[in-house]
């Protein structure tokens, strides 16, 4: 299996478990307080908002901070243990290639976005340019 895919789906499985709530009505807001014990009205210094509509409490940012940080942490080495680009990077753009549709696009832009990366900055890394070559290249191959 691709290592780039199963490092997702571990990192994903341990965040999934993470005491994170979500809310975008205010409905759901005050149902994810009560969930937690809080009074959606008088506790709200016990909570701190995340991106994408969602919340920890001030209790829990300790964990979600390591956490976060140990994944960064993981997907780094790995980029970094690719020495040739054809390995865990490559896996890396042909996944997330995929994810984003190339075969249909052709454009890498929502990719990149995704990844973090810069055009300038996988064209000037010998190593992340030759995997998404060789990725864009499988892709090409594949889809005739």
């Amino acid at each position: 299996m691709n290592e780039y895919a199963e490092l997702r789906q571990r990192q994903q499985a341990e965040f999934n478990v993470l005491p994170l709530g979500f809310a975008f009505s205010r409905k759901q807001f005050d149902e994810m307080m009560e969930g937690w014990g809080l009074d959606p009205d008088k506790d709200l210094d016990k909570i701190l908002r995340v991106p994408g509509g969602g919340y920890v409490q001030q209790k829990d940012v300790g964990l979600l901070s390591q956490t976060t940080e140990r994944h960064d942490a993981e997907m780094t080495a790995a980029i970094a243990g690719d020495t040739t680009g054809e390995g865990f990077i490559y896996q890396m753009f042909l996944y997330e290639l995929d994810n984003h549709e190339y075969g249909y696009t052709r454009d890498t832009e929502d990719t990149l976005e995704a990844l973090g990366y810069t055009e300038k900055e996988v064209f000037g890394d010998p190593r992340l340019k030759r995997g998404i070559e060789k990725a864009v290249a499988e892709i090409c191959n594949r889809e005739g």
